[in-house]
């Protein structure tokens, strides 16, 4: 099959990783790498390349020898490229966040689906082996219903200066939940909680608590002061739970034969006074193949543009993600109060000649 033809924007932090998979995988030919600063291009795409160079985004869309534009620069930017890029008819990978608001990110989809142009979040832990595999136990019904979700991801890291911890992290973590949870991640409000104890100016410590309408519960924690990196996740379940623990290769995935068995009824006053017996069985450690996820990512990106159907994070997976980090900065901002989480659907926007031809 003919390879599909793309060209990256943005050859900063994240534009080398982009880069590199396009080049390596079969699906896609790397024609163009285009940045403000040469020299950084340059060096993203390697000595003895045959790849472009590109500082004008206006140049770089009046090519004709681009399918689609992958987009890997600061957030702020987003909407502008983005829109530029739908506009010029190119499909877009869009590197997380989507956008910087909901309300850009809802500009971004509405162009995308008004030129039935295929609109990609690069959520890179969802094409992880773990994550789907997590995500084929629940689909299958081994784990039942979910009860609980728990979810660390600290470390000593990086203090941004233009978005606080919950804004830097807990997108990975809300994009893993709405890859797993079928119909994607929709609880019906969250409080947050953060602290700047050493007056970096933002929120360097965070706490997402998010009811389910299932009656479960989520809970996130992220952390930029922690002497010591965790990333774990645990997942209750009515027949099974999971434990993934990232860190820990040789077994990154636990699933336990253990609960809390309650007798049915529908009684509350005999529901207290019901026995309550304990499950303890086996725990397996199901074999996860090790490759990169960033690979299934560009592959997953073609594979959505030939097949015309939404890619597995799609524009709208993004606008769930960015939906719940808005309603948990409304949260933050007034000490912590539940905020209810708006349905995400893409709908009419404020202005629609942003995205009109």
């Amino acid at each position: 099959m003919e390879r599909l033809r793309v060209a990256v924007v943005g050859a900063g932090y994240w534009g080398p990783n982009l880069i590199r998979n396009f080049r390596s995988s079969p699906d896609w030919d790397l024609v163009a790498v285009c940045d403000h600063v040469e020299s950084r291009a340059v060096a993203a795409r390697g000595p003895r390349s045959t790849v472009d160079v590109e500082t004008s985004l206006d140049r770089l869309l009046a090519r004709n020898d681009i399918d689609a534009v992958a987009i890997a620069t600061p957030a702020r930017t987003h909407l502008a490229i983005a829109l530029q890029a739908l506009k010029s008819g190119r499909h877009v990978l869009v590197e997380k966040p989507l956008a910087e608001s909901r309300a850009d990110a809802m500009k971004i989809a509405v162009a995308a689906a008004e030129r039935d142009l295929t609109l990609m979040c690069d959520h890179t832990y969802c094409y992880t082996p773990v994550v789907q595999r997590i995500s084929e136990l629940i689909r299958d019904g081994v784990v039942g219903d979910v009860h609980f979700i728990d979810s660390v991801r600290i470390n000593l890291g990086l203090i941004q200066r233009d978005v606080d911890v919950l804004w830097d992290l807990a997108p990975h973590d809300l994009s893993i939940l709405d890859a797993i949870l079928p119909g994607g991640f929709a609880p019906l409000s969250v409080s947050a909680h953060g602290a700047d104890p050493i007056g970096a100016g933002l929120a360097c410590v965070g706490y997402l608590t998010m009811p389910l309408a299932n009656g479960g519960i989520v809970h996130v924690h992220v952390n930029w002061l922690s002497p010591t990196k965790i990333r774990q996740m645990v997942i209750g379940g009515s027949r099974r739970m999971l434990v993934w623990d990232d860190l820990h290769p040789q077994q990154r995935l636990s699933v336990y034969d253990r609960g809390v068995n309650l007798e049915s009824t529908d009684d509350m006053a005999q529901r207290r006074d019901s026995v309550i017996s304990y499950r303890l069985g086996d725990m397996q450690a199901p074999a996860i193949p090790e490759r990169e996820a960033l690979g299934a990512m560009v592959a997953e990106f073609a594979a959505a543009i030939r097949e015309g159907r939404p890619p597995r994070t799609d524009g709208l997976a993004g606008l769930r993600v960015l939906t719940v980090l808005e309603a948990a900065s409304h949260s933050l901002a007034a000490g912590g109060v539940l905020v209810p989480v708006p349905e995400t659907r893409l709908g009419p926007v404020a202005d629609l000649s942003e995205v009109s031809p």
